[in-house]
């Protein structure tokens, strides 16, 4: 009989073999993994009460708190599908999530009701569960335990998780257990890590570098995770230092802002052992003042929603190239193509194209989408420009979409030209991303108004803001007369710079 490929069982072989060990620990809050495992037991149970099943989908718009891997485990426990989901999402946001993934149940964080009770209002049959401490653990105490864990195929469907193109709306990512799975080993590889390590759990657990890379490899070890929320630099440090964390894990930014920290030389960081940077590209200046500052390695990854999502990775036990995404992790396979898919020689440019069982399923109900991302033979296009060198190390040169990536989160321009072109003033829009010194990227947005109509810079950030989530606005907006176009009447991006005075 073939093993249950469900990830599930990744708590459930831990909780049996490190039951005292400490899973999640959230300040004075510590649950053992003895606890987690019959925690989302419960969770099942309650779950299954209200009429979810096996293949069905369900949203976790929740923080960084230990009811994420309660509900995260228990849906996949019962067989569901889980649906994660930014609790920063307007209600805009959360309607298209719930009506395109077909999600049944949202189990949302109660600080983040108005916008989660909002969007699902917008979708026929989509129920809210607000979770709020005390009132959930009376729900989840009083529900009967579903010990089984849902028999899996490897190829089935665990995680569809949203991710946009530069065009049209978000789509969802099927991640089977196999292809997050085979990522958690692969990272298992990398980090080298033990039931003795403590992870940073800063990373949020809705995007898919926090849930493989922290929660679901430190589970998948017995290792503890200390939560952090709300990203501030100063409680990082705190973090660090009361909990002795050995393997700090984040994006860029938020290395740069504790490596940059006033205080930093206050806080005993001595029981860090390893940095893991992912999101977007790490500077070369923090990448050395790490390694020389908390003399720990800090090892470099690349990878996207689609990939479940480590696609490379640098590597303690190979040279260190600054600037490099180091070199394809265990069972993964990466080739630089031209236009026509052909490969092109080493220290050439092309488009960057990934193949392994890291590669999603395909994207949730969208076939022309998945067929235009994956070839016939299996290699997933990920829109960025690369070049190899001869060791078969990679670097990323250029984003042939215009993907902004704003502080570690993806923003696409596309979305928000969409609200832009929704004020009744607008007559063209384009959204560009501005270099920025700690966020790696800023979003700017340049307006061309309708004849005769007025508008002010602040009101169209304004009308934007209400729409999308916080960290999708656009902090610049200027007016222009015209956007550049080339000879289709197609506006030329790379010829729009934000003014000094924006």
């Amino acid at each position: 009989m073939a093993a249950n490929a469900n990830l599930a069982t990744l708590l459930t072989t831990t909780a049996e073999k490190h039951p005292e060990r400490i899973a999640i620990r959230l300040d004075e809050a510590a649950v053992p993994y003895a606890a987690l495992e019959a925690g989302s037991q419960r969770v099942a149970g309650l779950l299954r009460s209200m009429g979810v099943g096996e293949g069905d989908r369900v949203g976790i718009m929740l923080p960084n708190v230990p009811h994420f891997p309660l509900a995260y485990y228990g849906a996949l426990r019962l067989g569901a599908i889980v649906v994660p989901m930014n609790p920063l999402l307007s209600k805009r946001e959360v309607a298209f999530y719930l009506e395109n993934s077909g999600a049944k149940l949202l189990l949302a964080w109660h600080g983040f009701a108005e916008s989660a009770e909002g969007g699902a209002e917008q979708v026929d049959g989509a129920e809210v569960l607000l979770i709020e401490p005390s009132d959930i653990a009376q729900r989840v105490g009083a529900a009967e335990p579903v010990v089984e864990v849902a028999a899996k195929d490897p190829d089935d469907t665990a995680v569809v998780l949203y991710t946009s193109g530069t065009t049209g709306q978000p789509k969802g990512a099927e991640l089977t257990h196999h292809s997050i799975g085979s990522n958690v080993q692969a990272s298992i590889g990398l980090f080298d890590p033990t039931e003795q390590d403590v992870f940073f759990g800063g990373l949020p657990f809705f995007h898919v570098f926090g849930q493989t890379c922290a929660l679901n490899v430190s589970v998948a070890v017995g290792a503890e995770v200390t939560l952090l929320p709300r990203f501030d630099p100063t409680e990082a440090l705190e973090v660090v230092q009361r909990d002795k964390v050995t393997i700090f894990m984040g994006v860029p930014t938020m290395h740069g802002a504790v490596l940059h920290h006033p205080e930093r030389e206050s806080f005993d960081t001595g029981s860090l052992r390893l940095f893991v940077s992912g999101g977007s590209s790490l500077p070369v200046e923090v990448l050395r003042g790490v390694t020389e500052t908390f003399g720990t390695p800090i090892l470099e990854g690349y990878g996207l929603s689609e990939t479940s999502p480590v696609a490379s990775f640098s590597r303690a036990d190979l040279p260190q190239k600054p600037g490099s995404i180091g070199v394809a992790i265990e069972g993964v396979e990466l080739r630089v193509v031209d236009d026509h898919g052909s490969e092109v020689p080493v220290g050439e440019v092309g488009e960057l194209q990934i193949k392994g069982p890291n590669v999603m399923k395909g994207y949730w109900k969208n076939p022309e989408a998945t067929a235009a991302a994956i070839t016939d033979d299996g290699w997933f296009s990920s829109g960025d420009m690369a070049k190899k060198d001869e060791d078969d190390f990679y670097f990323i040169v250029d984003r042939k979409k215009d993907l902004i990536i704003r502080g570690g989160y993806n923003v696409y321009p596309r979305e928000i030209e969409e609200v832009l072109y929704e004020h009744p003033a607008v007559a063209e829009a384009a959204v560009i991303g501005i270099p920025h010194e700690e966020l790696g990227e800023e979003i700017g947005a340049a307006v061309g108004l309708k004849p005769g109509a007025e508008v002010t810079p602040d009101e169209l950030q304004a009308f934007v803001k209400e729409q999308v989530a916080a960290y999708k606005y656009p902090r610049q907006v200027w007016i222009v007369d015209a956007l550049p176009k080339g000879p289709t009447g197609k506006i030329l991006k790379r010829e729009i710079a934000a003014p000094a005075s924006a």
